[in-house]
């Protein structure tokens, strides 16, 4: 599943192609799974509105989209969740549609936002003028890694008995971080994943909020991990994977000290640790 950087990656990529535009027609599958909101609500939110940003919100694409002008000036939101095998490409008209492609957003600058997804684990919604109205608009479920503050991070886990992992994948906590980077952080941090969340030091989590920002941000400039199916919005792959320190590398030898990575399972996933750098 895309996590934060290869999100970020997308959002990014989406924003500086089609920013400005102003989307002509709306078309939808109609598979079920896909919509999270009906593909005629959809369809109706989207159509005559113009993309003012695109942005990432936790691992989800989130679009603001206006309409009218001055008071009259009404605002929408387009949520995009790439589930497992999620694809949000910028595509010439003329270019021949994939298959599972299962929404195509129109623009009046000639080119089409083609949401692709072989799986059907992906999500599409749409948040309305009056729902905004209401809040702040889509904030996510949890706390943004980038940004959390060392004394916010501290307290995300304070008396937390799961393991430190497990936590780290909580999206009501941190938003955005998925198997990849968690495992990725605790290396750099010399944390092993089986760790009580409630008993790190202050120092620890000190250490994993700082390996956590820096792995994120490296991931992002590198365009993200490409393990799967993840491509970035003109279909290129990320070159994060090859910086992979324990994540999938079971049985090889740590680019640190050379003892063999092992594969656990922590709370349902797949972990990788060096048993030798982390404690």
């Amino acid at each position: 599943m895309p996590e934060l950087p290869e999100v970020e990656t997308v959002a990014n990529g989406v924003h500086a192609r089609v920013h400005g535009q102003t989307i002509t027609e709306v078309w939808t599958s109609n598979k079920p799974q896909t919509f999270k909101s009906s593909p005629e609500r959809i369809i109706e939110t989207l159509i005559g509105t113009r993309i003012e940003r695109v942005h990432r919100v936790g691992k989800t694409i989130v679009v603001d989209l206006v309409s009218g002008k001055d008071r009259a000036t009404k605002h929408a939101q387009f949520l995009i969740h790439l589930g497992m095998t999620g694809r949000l490409l910028v595509s010439d008209a003329e270019v021949a549609v994939p298959p599972h492609t299962h929404a195509i957003l129109s623009l009046a600058g000639g080119r089409q936002l083609r949401f692709v997804d072989a799986r059907r684990f992906g999500r599409l919604s749409v948040l309305t003028s009056d729902e905004i109205a209401a809040g702040d608009g889509y904030t996510g479920p949890g706390k943004e890694p980038l940004q959390i503050s060392l004394e916010d991070f501290i307290g995300l886990f304070r008396g937390r008995k799961t393991p430190i992992k497990a936590a780290l994948l909580n999206q009501s906590l941190l938003h955005g971080v998925g198997n990849i980077y968690a495992d990725e952080a605790l290396f750099r941090a010399g944390i092993r994943p089986r760790r009580h969340a409630g008993r790190l030091t202050r120092a620890e989590l000190t250490r994993l909020r700082d390996a956590l920002i820096h792995v994120l941000e490296h991931a992002i400039q590198l365009g993200g991990s490409s393990v799967s199916d993840y491509v970035d919005a003109d279909g290129v792959r990320g070159f994060f994977q090859l910086e992979h320190r324990v994540y999938s590398r079971t049985g090889q030898p740590c680019r640190t000290c050379k003892t063999l990575v092992q594969r656990i399972v922590v709370g349902g996933r797949s972990t990788h640790f060096c048993p030798t750098c982390q404690h």
